[in-house]
């Protein structure tokens, strides 16, 4: 590493990194890269037992020290994503990079115990309440940024959303017809939104915002909706890059050095990239934001 490139960076070393999703793929790879640059990681995680394997894996790949916390939860439920986060500030005096990185696609309609479509809770108003309980914490780091997984799949959303439980997207023709994935990119579509609004209610703050867009890559996802979107996923990874790949730009967001001028935007390839006309709809993003805040039942800013 040349000291130019060094000079770019922002030093990862004994920073706290909270990331969702890292228990394989994108967020795994993320983790793994992260961790190597000696910062501590707390892992946001369903499953503890898989939790606890990627800790061991990330403390045995480092040559120094580093703490690694799992809080678990499961990131549908808000109620799940208050108890978690309640432990976060308990036991993290500081955070310094939230990864809002879960998400995946479900076949059928499926609601929450809040009463909200699953991919819509997960991908969408998981992110928006996590970092909304979490955000007091980030203002008290010196420099604190926010990292949002997005999709190039916002790109099939040409008209907006329909502010109701999509519900319709998973019956006869509008299923046959992709509607599953049209939900799916509807949060895409949404997680660049609630990234340039909360860029613009952030302004002047300590903590910075951004998304991503990971390309097609080769993980485990789209593995729950049974033999014909795992046979589909087969031969899609075999044209789609690693999850190392997928994860460069988020790492490199992670520990670029100077970020003022990139706050609320939107990535690819370590490139700011501009979104659709309807990702870059300020009224939109206020819409949705204030849509989003009567559902998760709080005020974030």
């Amino acid at each position: 590493m040349t000291d130019r490139t060094t000079k770019k960076q922002w030093n990862l070393k004994d920073k706290y990194v909270l990331i969702t999703g890292a228990t394989s793929g994108i967020g795994l790879a993320a983790a793994k890269a992260i961790a190597a640059r000696g910062a501590n990681i707390g892992i946001i995680a369903r499953n503890p037992g898989k939790a606890q394997e990627i800790s061991e894996l990330l403390k045995r790949q480092t040559t120094e020290p580093i703490n690694i916390d799992i809080f678990i939860a499961d990131l549908s439920s808000q109620r799940s994503i208050r108890k978690a986060a309640a432990q976060i500030l308990e036991r993290c005096p500081r955070i310094d990079v939230l990864v809002n990185n879960a998400g995946a696609l479900f076949d059928t309609f499926q609601e929450t115990e809040e009463g909200v479509e699953m991919t819509w809770a997960l991908n969408h108003l998981a992110p928006f309440l996590l970092t909304s309980l979490l955000l007091d914490r980030l203002k008290e780091s010196d420099s604190a940024r926010i990292i949002n997984t997005a999709s190039h799949g916002h790109k099939m959303i040409k008209k907006g959303f329909e502010f109701d439980n999509g519900k319709h997207l998973y019956r006869g023709f509008k299923k046959l017809l992709g509607g599953p994935t049209i939900r799916y990119a509807q949060t895409k579509l949404a997680n660049i939104l609630f990234t340039s609004e909360l860029a613009r209610r952030l302004e002047g703050s300590n903590v910075t915002v951004y998304c991503f867009d990971p390309r097609l890559v080769a993980t485990n996802f789209n593995q729950n909706n049974g033999i014909m979107a795992k046979a589909t996923m087969a031969v899609m990874n075999l044209f789609s890059r690693t999850p190392e790949k997928g994860a460069d730009t988020l790492v490199w967001l992670a520990e670029l050095k100077n970020v003022s001028n990139l706050n609320g935007h939107y990535f690819a390839d370590r490139q700011q990239k501009a979104p659709t006309e309807l990702a870059a709809d300020k009224e939109l993003a206020r819409k949705l934001w204030n849509v989003s805040d009567e559902q998760v039942q709080l005020s974030l800013l």
